[in-house]
């Protein structure tokens, strides 16, 4: 069996929403193989010790790679769930994609904690139409445009290299899709975290679990979470500043102060409604008693429609 790490973990900070509980009434067993997004993976590690401590019988094996990887997977019916991070597409539904959303989280920009306008940058916080500049037309190359100062200091831009929903989702943003950004492509949201935390003038994007520290809900040591001008007025208004910590940043995902896109569902995908006893049982617990993990672990529950639709979806 491949070992499941737990990766995060938080005291609770949203309650879960109430959900029909149906409780096992007999012993489940067999294998569940999940992979794909990065931003889910932490939450599925923490799903699937728990899980495994109610049915020790069942393994679980949760490998990141990717949405794109999941998807694949998925639809190649190389594992049981692919985990993806953005919106299912209509080819993918063609091709027999059968999904359920299962938690919330968001994408943030990243930038190096040594960069020379860091003052600046938390104080102001950046224009949308600056991140445009930056990703997609070019038009942003010097962080004094970004600070709103004469700094001619060159932007470094990273992206990431594979096919994720974390860049999928924060191009979405930007009003482009994921081979519209540019800059340097790094693969993976650690990959892409630690080349902003080597750069002094990095310029990233990471899924929230990736720019906080799990055991101190800060932001990880060497990178700082560029903050969103959101009324575009040239300051971080007390309404925009919800950065400081994940709860902070988790809560503002949750009441919607936090703009989706970069913040969005995330989603369980298989190879047509799932069939096999384990993998029901599993996905149906995380719909219901696996939900009360979800604050803890950094993400934001699902409204309980949308986990009422999903459990609907999924049958009995």
């Amino acid at each position: 069996m491949r070992k499941v790490i737990v990766l995060f973990s938080l005291a609770a900070l949203v309650a879960v929403p109430a959900c029909n509980r149906a409780p096992q009434t007999e012993e489940i067993s067999g294998t569940v193989t999940v992979s794909g997004a990065w931003a889910l993976y932490p939450m599925v590690v923490k799903w699937a010790e728990e899980f495994q401590k109610i049915h020790p019988t069942v393994k679980i094996d949760v490998a990141a790679g990717g949405a794109g990887k999941g998807m694949a997977d998925c639809l190649a019916g190389a594992v049981d769930i692919g985990m993806i991070s953005r919106e299912i597409n209509s080819e993918e539904i063609k091709k027999g994609a059968w999904f359920v959303p299962v938690t919330i989280d968001a994408v943030v920009p990243t930038v190096n904690a040594k960069n020379p306008l860091l003052g600046d940058l938390l104080a102001k916080g950046a224009k949308r139409a600056s991140l445009v500049g930056i990703w997609v037309d070019g038009s942003v190359t010097k962080w004094g445009q970004v600070a709103g100062t004469g700094d001619s200091r060159d932007v470094h831009v990273y992206t990431r290299s594979d096919a994720c929903g974390a860049a999928e989702t924060w191009a979405k943003y930007l009003g482009a899709n994921q081979e519209d950004l540019t800059g340097t492509a790094v693969y993976g949201d650690p990959g892409l975290a630690e080349a902003v935390r080597q750069d002094d003038r990095a310029i990233g994007f990471n899924n929230i679990n990736y720019a906080f520290d799990p055991a101190t809900k800060t932001q990880i040591a060497g990178i700082a979470v560029l903050p969103l001008d959101l009324n575009e007025n040239g300051v971080l208004d007390a309404d925009e500043s919800f950065y400081g910590d994940r709860d902070a940043l988790v809560n503002a995902i949750a009441t919607g102060k936090y703009p989706s896109p970069p913040a969005r569902d995330l989603y369980f995908a298989f190879l047509g409604a799932p069939e096999r006893p384990v993998v029901r049982a599993f996905v149906r617990w995380v719909l219901t008693d696996g939900q009360q993990y979800v604050p803890e672990t950094g993400y934001v529950n699902l409204s309980k429609d949308k986990l009422d639709a999903a459990l609907a979806k999924l049958g009995d």
